[in-house]
């Protein structure tokens, strides 16, 4: 018999052990292993049922309690590691080392957060990376404030069926069983933002707060007596729902988060943010509120958005068109004809999600969130380089290395995702407990500790596998005894390949069964043998990506095989805790370039895993022949069958003639010389490169701190240059038809140039009703290719030498050529003003 409402009770704990609830409401537990400990002693059975300190202490016994209260050893060691998170909430760290000039406060908005497994408000990377974000912004002391949504349900919950399909299932999720609290006025009064809906409807949402360290996370929930009902499930899942469902939900995050932030500041007496950062496109109609904000202070729409893109960072995931969130321009034209946005008119709106060379009518929120930051990044070096070709056509004549968009490379949460015993074996031998910053090098952590390490590690794994598919039987088989063989699936020590990710086509689940028979003579091998542990979840309307588990799982179920590969049901991070770690390998074989970064290898990594990857996302700048091998990319394939042929056959060659061999070379002493040293090698040059502080600190230096600068020069003298940049902006582009090239001339070289020679260069530039200050006029010069295209290139800035009236404005400079070899140079003009950002940054361009 199913309950008909579900809620959680929570105990009032003894006096003595007061510090407990301080420290479960404070999500550091989640990545403090110190505090971690203390709660697994409180009832290990339950601690391993949930990881979750406010369930835990909701169904521990009071006589447990009570006997933890007499336990002084026990109560010392709870006060002083509340004493310690109270210092780590207060002290100075990182950021406040900076200086004065830093952003006060940053806003970052992202529709999934993955925090931990009892808070499941994530789907996959994207908020898992998310997390790590806000993590290692606490660690760091950056004073950020995450925004996002409540899931009622979250993402849903994996099963498989007997005949190998996925089911989805969505458990309610009760918010009084997390440490999370409403955002409540003195009063005492629900804090709610108010959205206005077209037929005179309203949308209202709570405001959630969870600590997650010094990082304030706000989510907002849909599910009051204030809305109706077909409103209260605004935010009850995690990309559930289709166009208009999905709209609303973008709607709340981005323009309901904005005002959600503005409350808190007001509430807490804190700053307002001076950087908002939109990761992803979900949150990006946060720019359209706060021009409404400031349309409201009496700024026109164009002032508002120069002051809009100033503070604004735009991070784009993904990697491919069809993973942009698109609606039809009606739908956001019926939403914004409306009072939600006073002072801002729609086609105002339309305009800035109008994609380029795009007939149908459509919004595209990437498009709008590049539209409205004036600083923006892809994930990884080679996802920023897609990132330039994707969206190059809204910079229109400007060569793709041209497009002001940037890369910041994804990093994970060391203390998140580095298992325990790495951790203490650093502490052990290194004398410390970051293993981002341990001498992994250093002989006082031997090839003997390494192994004994891994083996441990690949131990805990099987041990949770075969846990899981126990459990996963029961649920699907209750009352009959799981099968005999579950006792020996996998070994502890064979070689241990893992491949976990969502399963969209592009990352190509089954390409390890392009050749069965290869696959099942490389598990059973008898001397060398492999064994495989897959997981992940398709999307509840991705029936493609169903089909390609159901035919792993079908070849799992093999009586040849299925104690060598196994899939395991509901891919979340308790999972992900113990799969990294007990891995030698993590597989990755996506379609090139297909992949934006896939930090599911850097957690593996972190562990002293190997990875085996195509060339894609962070492996394409960090692979280096001795972290992991590389799966050539058979890029000039002539079509999609003929290329997973060839790299499945790559696949297959690797692990048969050298992972393998390389893993069972044994000394006498039974240790794999070389496979340690590559662990070794991995551990410490990898370990601080993948680190989300090396990210976070990235996103400081080079995106919130210029983005506050920007955002201070254009707020100064009360909005005075936005107002004064929207109107040179204005003229600038009215102007813009009538500015072009019209000569150049060069000269000083001999009709034979050499080396050291000098190029003289005079350009002639016709301005019309724009003054030489207006533009920059530049030599563009490199190796001239096939085509006469430019590549390695080089820009000199023309300096004016004459402006007559009715004449052409001159400008002259000189280049010396220092690169033998083909030789071609250009001329172009660019709007010029010290607050753009980059010479793209308008879209306009004028060429010889």
């Amino acid at each position: 018999m199913k309950a008909i409402r579900r809620f959680t009770v929570r105990p009032v704990l003894p006096a003595e052990l007061g510090a407990l609830d301080e420290l479960a409401a404070n999500l550091r537990w989640s990545w403090h292993q110190p505090t971690i400990d203390l709660f697994r002693d409180v009832d290990p059975v339950l601690w391993e049922l949930d990881a979750d300190p406010v369930g835990l202490l909701g169904e521990v016994t009071p006589a447990r309690l009570a006997e933890l209260a007499a336990d002084t050893g026990f109560v010392d060691r709870a006060n002083a590691l509340r004493d310690d998170l109270r210092a780590y909430l207060a002290e100075p760290r990182w950021y406040q080392s900076l200086g004065a000039e830093v952003p006060r406060s940053i806003a970052y908005f992202s529709p999934e957060f993955g925090i931990a497994a009892a808070l499941p408000q994530y789907s996959g990377g994207l908020g898992i990376l998310a997390g790590d974000h806000l993590k290692s912004a606490s660690d760091l002391g950056v004073p950020i404030i995450g925004v996002g949504l409540f899931y009622r349900a979250g993402y849903f919950r994996q099963s498989i069926s007997r005949e190998g399909w996925q089911e989805e299932s969505y458990p309610v999720v009760d918010p009084d069983g997390l440490p999370m609290r409403v955002l409540r006025d003195p009063d005492g009064s629900a804090v709610c933002v108010v959205l206005a809906l077209p037929e005179g409807r309203a949308l209202t949402a709570r405001i959630w707060r969870l600590d997650v360290g010094r990082v304030p996370l706000l989510l907002l929930d849909t599910d009051i007596p204030e809305n109706a009902e077909e409103l209260r499930g605004v935010t009850d899942r995690l990309y559930g729902g289709g166009g208009e469902h999905r709209l609303l939900q973008e709607l709340l995050l981005g323009i309901g988060g904005t005002r959600a932030v503005k409350a808190f500041a007001a509430l807490e007496g804190r700053d307002e943010p001076d950087v908002f950062h939109s990761n992803e496109g979900h949150a990006g109609f946060l720019g359209l509120e706060r021009a409404a904000d400031l349309i409201g202070e009496g700024l026109t729409f164009d002032q508002a958005i120069r002051v809009v893109r100033a503070g604004t960072v735009f991070t784009t995931h993904t990697p491919v068109p069809a993973g942009i969130d698109r609606f039809e321009a009606p739908l956001v034209e019926r939403y914004f004809s409306t009072d939600l946005l006073p002072g801002v008119d729609v086609a105002d709106v339309l305009a800035l999600g109008v994609e380029p060379e795009v007939a149908e009518k459509t919004f595209n929120m990437a498009v709008m969130g590049l539209r409205l930051a004036q600083r923006a990044n892809g994930v990884s070096k080679l996802h920023g380089e897609v990132s330039r070709s994707m969206f190059n056509a809204l910079w229109p004549g400007f060569d793709a290395d041209d497009v002001p968009i940037g890369s910041v490379t994804n990093g994970v949460h060391a203390p998140t995702w580095t298992d325990a015993e790495v951790t203490a074996l650093a502490a052990a031998k290194l004398a410390t407990s970051d293993t981002t910053t341990a001498d992994w090098t250093s002989s006082a952590v031997t090839d003997a500790d390494l192994w004994a390490l891994k083996r441990r590690m690949r131990g805990h794994l099987v041990t949770d596998a075969r846990s899981r598919m126990s459990a996963a039987w029961a649920d699907e088989n209750p009352g009959i005894a799981d099968p005999t063989w579950f006792r020996d699936l996998l070994d502890p020590d064979v070689l241990t390949i893992g491949f976990a990710r969502r399963v969209p086509t592009y990352k190509r689940l089954t390409l390890m069964l392009h050749d069965p028979e290869r696959l099942r003579a490389l598990l059973t091998h008898p001397e060398r043998p492999i064994q495989l542990v897959i997981a992940g979840k398709s999307h509840p309307a991705d029936d493609e990506g169903k089909r390609l588990i159901q035919r792993l799982v079908e070849f799992t179920q093999g009586a040849d095989v299925r104690q060598r590969i196994v899939f395991l049901p509901n891919y979340d991070i308790g999972m992900a805790k113990r799969l990294y770690p007990g891995c030698d390998i993590w597989l990755n074989n996506p379609l090139r370039p297909l992949e934006a970064c896939g930090t599911s290898g850097m957690k593996a990594a972190l562990n002293g895993a190997l990875n085996l990857s195509i060339l894609d996302g962070w492996w394409n700048e960090y692979y280096d022949d001795s972290n992991g091998w590389a799966i050539p990319s058979a890029d000039s394939a002539g079509d999609g069958a003929e290329r997973d042929a060839l790299e499945a056959a790559s696949l297959y060659d690797l692990l048969e003639h050298q992972i393998a061999p390389r893993f069972y070379e044994r000394g006498e002493d039974g240790i794999p010389v070389k496979w340690v040293a590559d662990m070794r090698h991995t551990l410490a040059t990898l370990s601080p490169e993948l680190s989300a502080d090396r990210m976070v600190r990235q996103y400081v230096e080079n995106l919130y701190l210029p983005a506050a600068a920007a955002e201070r020069a254009i707020t100064a003298s009360s909005f005075q240059p936005a107002r004064d940049l929207a109107a040179w902006t204005a003229r600038v582009q009215a102007a813009w038809p009538s500015v072009h090239v019209a000569h150049v001339e060069s000269g000083g070289v001999d009709a034979t140039p050499q080396l050291g020679e000098q190029l003289h260069v005079r350009a002639y530039v016709e301005l019309g009703d724009l003054a030489p200050d207006d533009v920059k006029v530049e030599l563009v010069h490199g190796h001239a290719r096939d085509g006469d295209e430019l590549a390695g290139i080089r820009r000199l800035r023309l300096d004016l030498e004459a402006h007559d009236l009715g004449s052409p404005a001159t400008f002259q400079g000189t280049v010396t050529l220092d690169r033998s070899g083909s030789f071609g140079y250009t001329v172009r003009v660019v709007p010029n003003h010290p607050l753009l950002a980059t010479p793209a940054e308008l879209g306009l361009l004028a060429t010889a």
